[in-house]
């Protein structure tokens, strides 16, 4: 009798969590470091992700272990289209279906970290009087953020002064989440230099526009191949599924020198572990990365972004002499000369990687995490 009443306390105890966003990396992998930090606190938890059908989360989520299903949802498009005649029909859609994922998973708690999928999920979690709880990555907030904030219980940010978009006792200062291999790096330079099929001799630069690519620094990057070769400089460059098929016919002509494109790179522990500079954009989850892998860093915001907060999140870099910025506009022009520099320059390196160090939020996953249990445990 005991065994059996001990056993069905164990079932109550279990925390069953739905995380939901996606769209871009910058919300997929932040989502999964937030849950595989529940998961080290609370083995036993069991997790199913809600994204939008068709977007990069209904992949990277199962690559990473978790179940996730998907809702017919996309952003409204502020020019008139087509496609946005069948936005009210989507939102309709995704909110039915959101009720049938919490009637039949009935979750302890729901998480959002933004994009389409994340609003439909909160919003009827909310009403319901479940435990919610979003994750701003960025300096501006997203628009799905801002009208959830007035309903979920708690809102974990990566930036002081928040207040202006948010309610301020719902707010809780955590930075950003990051994957969680990039964590520690030490020994695995050898394991990069090998599966990328590099020189341990040569420098190498690693180039991520963002998970989905960026055009400026993928054209820019294309001018830059026959100047990189020429200085016995190595690339890694993740280029997005949208250039790659015209940066691998860029790169074919230097084959055996160590000039790389991939469309996505899975193995980012592994780049940067062997990378000496890093170009990249600047949102939220790639600064907070850039932060803990303490790289020397020449950062290209990308100005298509609400209140150019991608600027914004360079500047809180610049400004202590973290990193190098290069405005979009002057990308084509500036980028090479200036990558090339930096990469020969290791007295400039080793200032930007120890400054850039002193940034990082290494813990952020993990209060995250606490936070959602203490939401349950709260609630109970």
């Amino acid at each position: 009798m005991k065994l059996t009443q001990t056993r069905k306390e164990e079932q109550l105890q279990q925390l069953r969590i739905i995380v939901s966003g996606g769209g871009t990396g910058g919300h997929i992998f932040p989502a999964i470091a937030i849950a595989n930090a529940i998961k080290t606190l609370r083995p036993d938890t069991e997790f199913l992700f809600v994204g939008a059908e068709g977007k990069m989360e209904m992949e990277k989520v199962p690559a990473a272990g978790y179940k996730i299903e998907g809702l017919w949802i996309s952003g409204f498009q502020r020019k008139l289209t087509l496609s946005n005649l069948a936005f009210p029909f989507k939102v309709i859609s995704s909110i039915l279906k959101a009720k049938r994922i919490l009637k039949t998973f009935k979750p302890d708690a729901v998480i959002g970290t933004g994009g389409f999928a994340s609003g439909p999920m909160l919003q009827v979690a909310a009403s319901k009087g479940i435990p919610t709880l979003i994750q701003e990555q960025n300096s501006y907030a997203g628009i799905t953020n801002k009208i959830l904030s007035q309903k979920v219980d708690r809102i974990c940010v990566a930036y002081s002064g928040m207040e202006k978009f948010f309610p301020k006792q719902k707010i809780i200062l955590t930075g950003n989440p990051v994957r969680q291999d990039i964590l520690s790096l030490e020994g695995k330079r050898d394991r990069g230099l090998e599966f990328f099929g590099l020189d341990a001799n040569k420098k190498t630069i690693l180039v991520i526009g963002g998970s989905l690519g960026a055009r400026t620094i993928n054209e820019s990057i294309m001018n830059c191949l026959d100047d990189f070769a020429s200085n016995n400089i190595q690339l890694i460059w993740q280029t997005g599924k949208g250039y790659f098929e015209t940066a691998k016919n860029g790169v074919a002509k230097y084959e055996g020198k160590g000039i790389k494109a991939f469309d996505f790179i899975q193995k980012m522990d592994l780049a940067y572990a062997v990378s000496d500079v890093v170009i990249s954009r600047a949102g939220a989850s790639s600064v907070s990365e850039l932060c803990l892998v303490r790289k020397p860093t020449i950062l290209i915001p990308s100005p298509n972004v609400a209140e150019d907060h991608q600027t914004k999140n360079a500047m809180a870099l610049v400004t202590y002499n973290a990193a190098i910025i290069i405005k979009d506009v002057d990308a084509k022009n500036q980028l090479k000369a200036e990558a090339i520099k930096l990469v020969k320059d290791e007295e400039a390196c080793f200032k930007l990687s120890e400054n850039i160090s002193r940034l990082a939020l290494p813990d952020s996953a993990i209060v995250i995490a606490n936070e959602v249990i203490s939401l349950i445990n709260n609630k109970k």
